[in-house]
């Protein structure tokens, strides 16, 4: 065989080669973040928030094609336009946006009117929220908001928020719980995503297979929180990852038994028996995302009170 017809072969075989065409037509997502002239962080939500769409690649690592990233750069006053529809601000920056005062905000985001996107805790361990600019201009020239922004706080809401009220955790835990579910394809790590907002002893009497209960942990999401596991931060990050009321908890339960059974039909866990249950017994949710409540008495409370004004 002469040296050419090796060299032409081997060409060939790199060129047919399992995951070579999609090397060819997809970036790793550290490629894709410079392609858009992005930072991480402006990346990574524009990518939870479906402004850049991802794949699956060759070993399971999302990837951007290279169409898809020449579709967002073609879109107009690109990067800015998308650098302006992932902007976040915290309460004090957001507040002024707004046009109110920084407790007037918190009471917003308290009672569930404005939903946090991210937070992290900052080095006097405190917890910080991070709000969409986007949605933010949006709550702030709603005709139908005008006196929230003015008015006084009905006494019966400013009760429920000196009792503690504070939906911030929960409209996060549900937010973040459909980003995490859009980013993977595989059953098993969706119904692992489900299970990270769930103590550990609500995932055992809800999954009783040990291997099953192995399986979501092995691909349960993790939040990235600087220091070791038993630190002041990671206390705060696992309170705020963690349901903590008892229809949420009972409607993550529900919707782990049934993401689990659709699993299993995929593929059993690893170890695990081929034939199990059903699962506990029950009702089922088929929804994948908690409810963002922005109304801590009823379903028309808060609203009405927007219609009729304040007083």
């Amino acid at each position: 065989m002469s040296g050419n017809t090796i060299t032409s072969t081997v060409a060939e075989a790199t060129r047919t080669a399992p995951g070579a065409a999609s090397r060819r037509t997809s970036l790793a997502l550290s490629g894709a973040v410079r392609e858009l002239d992005l930072k991480r962080g402006e990346f990574e939500l524009a990518v939870q928030l479906g402004y850049v769409r991802t794949v699956p690649g060759e070993t399971g690592v999302r990837r951007v094609t290279r169409a898809e990233l020449d579709r967002v750069r073609g879109e107009e006053d690109f990067p800015d336009s998308l650098r302006k529809r992932v902007q976040v601000m915290g309460t004090r920056d957001g507040a002024a946006l707004m046009g109110v005062s920084p407790a007037r905000f918190t009471r917003f985001a308290r009672l569930g009117l404005i939903v946090p996107v991210k937070w992290y805790v900052n080095r006097y361990q405190a917890v910080v929220w991070l709000y969409l600019a986007e949605e933010l201009r949006q709550f702030a020239t709603g005709e139908a908001n005008a006196p929230l922004l003015a008015g006084r706080t009905p006494q019966g809401v400013r009760d429920q928020l000196d009792g503690g009220l504070d939906l911030r955790p929960r409209n996060w835990r549900g937010r973040h719980l459909g980003f995490r579910l859009r980013e993977t394809d595989d059953l098993w790590a969706k119904a692992a995503v489900v299970a990270s907002h769930l103590d550990p002893a609500q995932v055992e009497e809800t999954v009783r297979d040990p291997y099953e209960r192995a399986e979501l942990y092995r691909l349960r999401p993790t939040q990235a929180v600087p220091g070791s596991p038993d630190s002041p931060a990671a206390r705060i990050a696992a309170r705020i990852t963690t349901a903590d009321d008892d229809d949420e908890i009972g409607w993550l339960r529900a919707d782990l038994a049934q993401a689990v059974v659709e699993a299993r039909r995929y593929r059993p866990a690893p170890g695990a028996p081929s034939e199990q249950p059903a699962g506990p017994p029950g009702g089922v949710s088929t929804r994948q995302e908690p409810p963002m409540r922005a109304d801590p008495t009823s379903s028309r409370g808060m609203f009405g009170w927007l219609c009729r004004g304040s007083s």
